[in-house]
């Protein structure tokens, strides 16, 4: 039907047919339907889904049916192009402006989108406060302002930008405000609410799909850091057809990680040298610090398969489109599960099981205090506002670290992290178990030590220091304290004699030495991983102190248990491989309990790989990733099916009517080739 006031079509059965058309699916994936009925009704809306759930086809189907441009903010530059030339191969017409494009390449875009010949305009929120750019939204009807990473405004998440707090404005001053759609992968329940706030939404619809990605294996090692550049090593060179990223803390481990795997990778394959550097490299560094020529050719060579690994800073990834990254490996503990959630996602996204593997030790959790604490500046904050703000990220950093203590299942520490309280389904259909994408920690590939004992003193020792106690350890009547930070928790507990635990007769607590003999580092390791786990609460503010959290009650049941993860794993075969530069070995086990791949036959493994090179080929002739003309998953759906015309090409999950025209009979000729040769 037609919106009278706008003009503008709405109604999911010409959603339907849109999403056919140009992308070549029946159906929307869960939530999609939902986010996008909205915004062709006229209504703001604010989904929150995983990376791979499909958000941008939430703005994308409504750009095409809604009469006037779609204007949307991406934060990185650098991946317009790669978004702009897949939505053009998909028949729709998209443009970017851009600090990489001239005055009159810019103007002539822009004049592009006023005639109506551009339907989704992508820009940076910097270009949003440019003369040239206000002039043109004052006398284009713009129907959509999509917000992409729409976590970015606010200073709770973990990638906080300024230049996204003067998106509201811009949308304020539009002569006629559009629908606005915000979309982000990673939004805490705080974050939503500041994005709803700054960013003006108006009684948005709100779309919080399920966070847990089932074709990701989550894995946590703890490893030495001297062993780490071996165990990558061993990794890649065990998957030499899979694409992967592997992220460092800084620039400085990102080059030489790079240099180290193209160095030993070749050998651990058995190639000589004269082959390796045949082959071309293995892999290529990425990071800020780089020439914007070099940065931009490293990320080319990685999202056309020139090179199939990147090493990379946090710098690399936001928005990335490249749907066959097989593995994810975090080289050093991240900063926030938000952070990690986000590049760990990266691996994956066309649905396809993949591979995340996190490497940390104690001298991580150091190194990231360290720059959390010397590495925070915001001049639109005073320093008080600072502080408060540097204390959140601390408890961000402390939910990292749980999540690599914890011996829960490591999807279900995910998803309760953001928010969801429903459990998991298990791999026999049932609520619990054995998570359905699997991880080290539902595979039991570690050790526990009970901590009970220690848990319900902490837990009691909250309790005593809200109150003043007499000499014989009897609470008075003074009003109750508002409590304790952690470190003074475990300074009680420890029977501290400074100061000032002293003078506020803390030592009167009975909770006071209770923990004496138990090691300072594993009181706090217990109290960060029950304030994870619910059972603790952490204030906010410049002074947080303890209090109890929603499951506290459960401390003092009688059949209490608490376990934490023992920081040393078992001795393993595979571990011992990794020491000798083969740790792939391990995770190449664990890849098939995770579901890989298996083809019906050898024929459909075969025919995919020749579907893969054909793509290859076509990407070099038309200067574009491979990923664009068509995703792992359409291929593989491409070997099952063997179309033989038009209509059955076109049943093949991932083909639209573009993509038929462009590559349907080159593909459909090289089915037609392999099977004449079976």
């Amino acid at each position: 039907m037609t919106d009278n006031a706008t003009g503008n079509v709405t109604g999911s059965a010409a959603a339907l047919d849109a999403l056919r058309r140009y992308f070549g699916y029946d159906s929307f994936r869960p939530g999609q339907s939902g986010l996008v009925d909205a915004i062709l009704s006229g209504r703001d809306v604010l989904g929150v889904m995983p990376t791979g759930a499909g958000k941008s086809v939430c703005y994308q189907i409504p750009a095409m049916l809604l009469r006037g441009v779609t204007v949307v903010v991406s934060p990185l530059i650098s991946l317009m192009r790669d978004q702009v030339d897949g939505l053009n191969d998909a028949g729709i017409p998209a443009a970017f402006v851009n600090t990489t494009q001239s005055g009159d390449e810019q103007s002539m875009v822009l004049a592009q989108a006023a005639r109506g010949d551009v339907k989704l305009l992508y820009v940076a929120p910097e270009r949003l406060e440019t003369d040239r750019f206000r002039s043109f939204a004052a006398h284009t009807p713009i129907s959509l302002v999509a917000v992409d990473e729409a976590h970015c405004v606010s200073q709770w998440g973990q990638d906080f930008r300024s230049s996204y707090l003067g998106i509201g404005e811009f949308i304020a001053a539009l002569p006629s405000r559009p629908i606005v759609a915000a979309f982000t992968a990673t939004a805490t329940e705080r974050v939503r609410r500041d994005i709803v706030h700054i960013l003006g939404l108006r009684d948005p619809m709100v779309a919080v799909t399920g966070f847990d990605r089932e074709n990701l294996y989550f894995d946590v090692i703890k490893l030495e850091t001297k062993r780490k550049a071996s165990w990558v090593a061993g990794y890649v060179a065990a998957h030499p057809d899979e694409s992967g990223i592997v992220y460092c803390a800084t620039r400085k481990e990102t080059e030489a990680l790079a240099e180290s795997l193209n160095r030993v990778v070749p050998a651990l394959r058995g190639a000589s040298a004269g082959a390796a550097q045949a082959a071309g490299p293995v892999a290529v560094a990425y990071h800020g610090g780089m020439a914007p020529d070099v940065r931009e050719r490293a990320q080319r060579d990685f999202v056309t398969d020139r090179v199939p690994v990147v090493v990379a800073t946090n710098a690399f990834g936001m928005g990335i489109d490249k749907s066959n990254v097989r593995y994810v490996i975090h080289h050093n503990m991240p900063e926030s599960i938000e952070a990690y959630y986000q590049e760990a996602g990266r691996a994956g996204r066309d649905g396809e099981p993949s591979r995340c593997t996190l490497l940390w030790n104690e001298s991580d959790i150091v190194t990231r205090r360290r720059l959390l604490d010397n590495d925070y500046e915001n001049e639109r904050l005073t320093p008080e506002e600072q502080e408060v703000v540097r204390m959140s990220k601390r408890r961000l950093l402390d939910g990292m670290i749980g999540y690599c203590r914890t011996t829960d299942c490591l999807h279900l520490y995910m998803t309760r992290y953001f928010g969801e309280t429903a459990p998991l389904i298990g791999r026999d259909g049932t609520p619990g178990g054995k998570c359905v994408g699997g991880c080290a920690n539902c595979d039991s590939t570690f050790e526990t030590i009970d901590v009970t004992d220690t848990a319900r003193a902490i837990s009691r020792c909250v309790h005593d220091v809200m109150y003043d106690w007499d000499d014989q350890n009897r609470p008075s009547r003074a009003p109750m304290r508002a409590g304790l930070g952690s470190g003074k928790i475990v300074a009680v507990l420890r029977g501290s004699r400074a100061q000032d635990v002293l003078s506020r007769g803390l030592d009167r607590c009975p909770s006071y030495g209770r923990l004496r003999e138990t090691p300072e580092a594993r009181i706090r390791d217990v109290l960060s991983q029950m304030t994870t786990d619910g059972l603790l609460f952490v204030s906010e503010g410049r002074l947080p102190v303890v209090g109890f959290g929603v499951r506290a009650a459960e401390t003092v049941a009688p059949d209490f248990r608490y376990e934490i993860k023992r920081v040393e794993r078992k001795e393993r075969a595979s571990r011992r491989a990794g020491e000798a530069g083969t740790g792939g070995s391990a995770m190449a086990t664990a890849g098939a309990a995770l579901g890989s791949f298996t083809p019906d036959d050898e024929g459909d493994e075969a025919l995919f790989q020749r579907l893969r090179a054909l793509r290859r080929d076509i990407a070099q002739e038309i200067g574009k990733p491979p990923y664009i003309v068509f995703s792992d998953k359409t291929l593989r759906d491409m070997a099952r099916v063997k179309p033989t015309d038009d209509e059955e090409f076109l049943s093949v999950n991932g083909v639209g009517e573009s993509k038929l025209r462009q590559y349907g009979e080159r593909f459909m000729q090289a089915i037609a080739e392999f099977d004449g040769q079976q």
